[in-house]
């Protein structure tokens, strides 16, 4: 079988090291991972108060924000400052420790987001 050097992929280079199959970047630095992070929503951003699993703690957590996890991240300090609380983010929505549904969607509204009030 006479295989042509277009139909192979790289796999392993000695100067990087793996190689992604889809963009041929290293994988440190792949571009696939960048694109498929970001997630997709309605456009609006979704602000609630849960206390399940939580041991009847309540957190306030905030779903459906446009932004790839660095930014995420940083926008979730930003609140968890601005509230004086701790919290996380982690898996695409930012938990803040307490209630602080209200400030956090004066927050939002005023960085530009279409912010909506969700649960009881």
């Amino acid at each position: 079988m006479n295989k042509r050097s277009s139909d192979s992929s790289l796999v392993y280079s000695t100067d990087s090291g793996r190689m992604c199959p889809q963009c041929r970047h290293p994988m440190a630095s792949c571009q696939c991972k960048a694109a498929a992070a970001r997630p997709v929503g309605d456009g609006n951003v979704r602000v609630s108060r849960e206390t399940k699993g939580r041991a009847g703690k309540g957190v306030t957590v905030v779903k459906g924000l446009p932004l790839d996890a660095a930014a995420l991240a940083a926008l979730g300090k930003q609140l968890r400052t601005a509230c004086g609380s701790g919290g996380t983010a982690k898996d695409g929505t930012l938990q803040i420790q307490g209630d602080h549904v209200e400030r956090v969607m004066e927050l939002l509204k005023a960085q530009g987001f279409a912010v909506k009030r969700s649960g009881g």
